[in-house]
């Protein structure tokens, strides 16, 4: 590898954490979610400071190609963000199902609440008007 394409890998990987830190600092990312991007950014940046890690981590695991294990590495780390969203995503659906129950029996109550209180042909009059 050229000196550039090292210099472009730890600018790239610096550049991907500092984005990160800005973004928890003015409160836009959660550090749930940060957890995934900061590893990313580390691992980059360790893999563009010691290229020789990259090339000894791919000999460890067996992939002939120190690149491949790159691509296989970041497909892992996306698949978690993904994972991480989509059970997020679930408990979020729950949460709004389980509110807008509660609304719909909140809003029934309130209409007994007013039928008992105001009579029921004042209820039936004021529905008509809408």
């Amino acid at each position: 590898m050229t000196v550039a394409s090292y210099v472009l890998g730890i600018a790239a990987a610096l550049l991907v954490l500092i984005i990160v830190t800005e973004m928890l600092r003015r409160r836009r990312l959660r550090e749930r979610h940060a957890i995934w991007w900061f590893i990313a950014g580390i691992l980059a940046l360790v893999a563009g400071v010691f290229p020789n890690t990259l090339e000894w981590a791919a000999r460890l695991v067996g992939v002939q190609l120190p690149t491949n294990l790159v691509f296989f590495v970041s497909i892992a780390i996306l698949f978690l963000v993904c994972l991480q969203h989509a059970a997020e995503l679930t408990t979020v659906e729950a949460k709004t199902r389980t509110l807008a129950e509660q609304s719909a029996l909140q809003e029934l109550r309130i209409r007994q609440l007013e039928q008992q209180l105001y009579g029921h042909d004042r209820l039936t009059a004021d529905n008509r008007d809408d």
